[in-house]
C-alpha cells in the first residue's frame, strides 16, 4: 500500500484515486460528497476564486459554519496555495480586529448574515477597503455557495511546504494570536486519531465542533488517510443533534462533556435500545473529564468509554490513552501519540523524573511553525525546539501524561480557551468598575465559566450582570467570552508586586458557584 501523501492537496487527489466513490463528507443539509466529489468540487472553487484575483500566497480569512462549504474551501485555498485563516464563526469585531492587524488579509470568504449576525459588515468594519470580501450565503439550494469556475486553467499546485495554515488561540493573552502551520504539521496532527485512537474506513465521525479549529481539518486529514466519513454540523442542540448523529450511523463521538452529558440524556430519552448501536468510543479533548463518565458512557452508550486526549493549537492532538486504560481514562491521562516527545520541567527548566510535576513541554512533528508575531515565538518555544504548554503535569513510570493546573491564565468553557486578560481588559474601561478579576469556576456541564468579580467605583452603582453583559457585547466580545457571573468585592487581592491573586478569589467563590451550578 502506498504511503499517503502529507500535502493535503496531494492527499486529496491519492484518496480520490483510491476510492473515487466512497463518501467521505455529508452535512445536515442533506449534502454529501464522495472523495472524487470533493477533489473536482475543490478544483472548480479554485477557478472561481482565482477569477477574483486568489493566488499562491495570497492571504485569505475566512469565517463559515460547519457545512460542505468550509471544507471545500480549506481544500481549494491549498489547492492554489494560498496562505489561510480559519476563524469560528462566534468571534466578533474585537477578535477580527486584532486578527487583521497581525494577518492583514487581502480577502474574506465569510456569509453576508448567519444566525442573526452581519458578518460581512463586520470585516468590512474591521478591515476597511484593503480587504475583498467574498459572501458564501448558505440558501435552499443544494449547491455549493462559493464561487466556482473551469479548472483547466489552473496553475499547477504549489511544491513547497511553506507555512499556509493560520490558527487562532487566544492562550493567555488578551490579543488572540495567530499560529502558523504547514501541511506537514497539520497532516502530523493527524497521527494519533490513526495510530492510537485507530480511526479506520468504517468509521463515521459527526464533527460537532466547528471545522475552523484545527481539529477540523486534522480529523478532515484522518478521513482522507483512511477513508473514514465526516458529518459536518452547523450547530450542536443538546436536545435533537445526538438522534442526527444516530441516524448517520455514529461510530465515533465527541467532544466534550457538554457533548457527552447530552449523549447520555438522548439515550435515556431513546430507552434501552442502543441509540448509537455502532459506536466504537468516544473521543475527548480540551479539558479533562469527570472520573466517572468515561465508566457512565460504556455503560449507557456501550463501546469503550471516552478516550480523552490532549492537545493545544501549537501542538495539536498530541496523544490519547489506551482505550482499555480504565485506571488512566478516570484521569484523563494520556499517552504521547506516534513522534511526540515529552518533557516535563521545574521554574528553571530543569527535566524531572517521573511522578514529579511541573510545566509540560512537548516536541514533535505537529509543532507549529511559530506565531504571525515572531516576537512570541522565543517565550513560547525553548532552545531545544520543546513548546511551553503552560499546563503543569506529572507523568508516570509507564510514560502516561496527566495534566494538574495551569500555569497559563485561561478559562476552559466548553473546550473553548478564553483570555481572562481579555476580558479583563474590557472591563477594565466600564465606568462603574474600579478593579476587576477575572475566574473560572467549576460547571457540571461546561467545565468552567468566568465570573467577573468587580471593586465599583465609589458613589456608583455596582454594575449588574446585564450591564456587564450589555458593555461586553458593545464591545464586540464574543458571547461565550462574556462572563455568566459577577460578584462585587470591596477589595481585589494582590500581593506586594501588584499580581492578582485568582487562587484566594476563586477560594472564597468556588463554594457558592458549586452550589448554585
Amino acid at each position: 500500500m502506498s504511503a499517503a501523501p502529507q500535502q493535503l492537496w496531494e492527499l486529496v487527489v491519492w484518496r480520490a484515486g483510491r476510492t473515487p466513490d466512497r463518501i467521505l463528507l455529508s452535512d445536515d443539509r442533506g449534502r454529501t460528497l464522495t472523495a472524487a466529489g470533493l477533489r473536482d468540487a475543490a478544483e472548480r472553487v479554485a477557478a472561481g476564486l482565482a477569477g477574483l484575483g486568489v493566488r499562491a500566497g495570497s492571504r485569505v480569512m475566512w469565517q463559515l459554519p460547519t457545512t460542505l462549504e468550509c471544507v471545500v474551501l480549506s481544500v481549494a485555498l491549498a489547492r492554489l496555495g494560498a496562505v489561510q485563516n480559519p476563524v469560528i464563526t462566534v468571534l466578533r469585531e474585537a477578535e477580527l480586529r486584532a486578527l487583521d492587524e497581525q494577518f492583514r488579509p487581502e480577502f474574506a470568504v465569510v456569509p453576508t448574515h448567519w444566525r442573526g449576525f452581519g458578518h460581512a459588515a463586520a470585516v468590512r468594519s474591521v478591515a476597511g477597503s484593503h480587504i475583498q470580501v467574498i459572501p458564501c450565503d448558505h440558501n435552499e439550494s443544494t449547491e455549493l455557495a462559493l464561487p466556482q469556475g473551469d479548472p483547466g486553467g489552473l496553475p499547477s499546485p504549489p511544491s513547497s511546504d511553506a507555512p499556509r495554515w493560520v490558527y487562532v488561540t487566544s492562550g493567555s493573552t488578551a490579543r488572540p494570536k495567530g499560529v502558523l502551520h504547514t501541511d506537514a504539521s497539520v497532516f502530523a496532527a493527524s497521527n494519533a486519531n490513526v495510530d492510537q485512537f485507530g480511526a479506520g474506513e468504517d468509521d463515521v465521525f459527526p464533527m460537532a465542533y466547528p471545522f475552523a479549529h484545527i481539529g477540523g481539518v486534522a480529523w478532515l486529514i484522518t478521513a482522507l488517510r483512511v477513508g473514514a466519513k465526516l458529518v459536518l454540523l452547523d450547530t450542536f442542540d443538546p436536545a435533537s443533534t445526538p438522534f442526527t448523529m444516530a441516524e448517520h450511523g455514529a461510530t465515533i463521538l465527541g467532544s466534550a462533556t457538554p457533548f457527552f452529558e447530552a449523549y447520555l440524556a438522548a439515550q435515556r430519552k431513546h430507552g434501552e435500545e442502543r441509540l448509537f448501536p455502532r459506536l466504537r468510543l468516544c473521543m475527548g479533548g480540551g479539558a479533562p473529564v469527570s472520573p466517572d463518565l468515561d465508566e457512565n458512557v460504556r455503560r449507557t452508550l456501550g463501546g469503550d468509554g471516552v478516550v480523552n486526549g490532549y492537545g493545544l493549537t501549537e501542538f495539536p492532538i498530541a496523544g490519547f490513552p489506551r482505550p482499555a486504560d480504565t485506571a488512566g481514562k478516570a484521569t484523563s491521562s494520556w499517552l504521547p501519540g506516534p513522534g511526540v516527545e515529552v518533557r516535563i520541567v521545574d521554574a528553571d527548566g530543569t527535566g524531572l523524573p517521573a511522578g514529579r510535576p511541573g510545566e509540560l513541554l512537548l516536541r514533535g512533528p505537529q509543532r507549529f511553525a511559530g506565531y504571525l508575531d515572531h516576537e512570541l515565538d522565543a517565550t513560547a518555544i525553548d532552545e531545544q525546539g520543546y513548546v511551553r504548554t503552560g499546563d503543569l503535569a506529572v507523568m508516570d513510570e509507564h510514560g502516561r501524561v496527566t495534566i494538574t493546573g495551569r500555569l497559563k491564565e485561561i478559562v476552559v468553557r466548553g473546550a473553548e480557551n478564553i483570555s481572562v486578560a481579555e476580558i479583563e481588559a474590557v472591563l477594565s474601561t466600564h465606568p462603574a468598575i474600579a478593579d476587576v478579576a477575572v475566574i473560572g469556576l467549576p460547571h457540571p456541564r461546561l467545565g468552567e465559566t468566568c465570573c467577573a468579580v468587580v471593586v465599583p467605583v465609589a458613589g456608583l452603582p455596582a454594575p449588574t450582570l446585564d450591564d456587564v453583559t450589555a458593555y461586553c457585547r458593545d464591545a464586540g466580545l464574543a458571547r461565550y467570552k462574556t462572563p455568566e457571573r459577577v460578584e462585587t468585592v470591596p477589595s481585589i487581592p494582590r500581593n506586594a508586586m501588584g499580581k492578582l491573586q485568582r487562587n484566594q478569589i476563586r477560594a472564597s467563590l468556588v463554594e457558592g458557584a458549586t452550589d448554585s451550578g
